[in-house]
């Protein structure tokens, strides 16, 4: 199961980033004052580091890290 997610968190920013940016590319609506496209960018640029800790404490909690 950790492997699963472990996985799911490593492809999240990737998909997110540039398999759903054909569907996400329009201007309407407006976030912030940002196009949806540039807000979906910056949005995944906030979370991709999250995703990554995610991974890390994972890997803490099955012992990969010394």
């Amino acid at each position: 199961m950790k492997k699963i997610l472990m996985i799911l968190l490593i492809a999240l920013p990737f998909l997110a980033q540039l398999v759903v940016l054909p569907f996400a590319n329009r201007i309407d609506p407006i976030i912030f004052g940002l196009p949806f496209l540039q807000f979906w960018l910056f949005l995944w640029i906030v979370l991709t580091p999250f995703c990554t800790f995610g991974i890390y404490q994972l890997q803490k909690s099955q012992g990969g890290l010394d």
